[in-house]
């Protein structure tokens, strides 16, 4: 999502924004998510009942996360809301702090 916004901030563009961010992200999202239910679902394979439930349970809610809504449903309703997806009251704005891991550029 930040990625999304990154390049929302730099186009002001939804479509392309969300397109951008997708492209960048979307192996990386993937390769943690597939790690994670490999890893999970491991535990499937133990002796305790538990641990199996708990296995089972952690791998498919990842997937869910990642696949449906990570990869899915966000996207879809970003590209419907379009720039409705960025709005924040002004008083709000306001309040929230300014945090920038690249300085902005100065005035010449």
């Amino acid at each position: 999502m930040s990625r999304v916004h990154e390049e929302w901030e730099k186009t002001g563009n939804a479509h392309q924004s969300v397109a951008r961010g997708l492209q960048t992200t979307g192996r990386v999202i993937t390769a943690a998510a597939a790690i994670m239910v490999l890893v999970f679902g491991s535990f499937a394979l133990g002796d305790d009942r538990v641990i199996k439930l708990f296995g089972v349970g952690l791998a498919s809610a990842v997937f869910f996360d990642a696949v449906i809504i990570r990869c899915l449903l966000v996207p879809a309703l970003m590209e419907i809301a379009g720039r409705r997806a960025w709005w924040m009251p002004k008083w709000l704005d306001r309040r929230m702090p300014r945090v920038a891991i690249e300085p902005e550029p100065e005035a010449a």
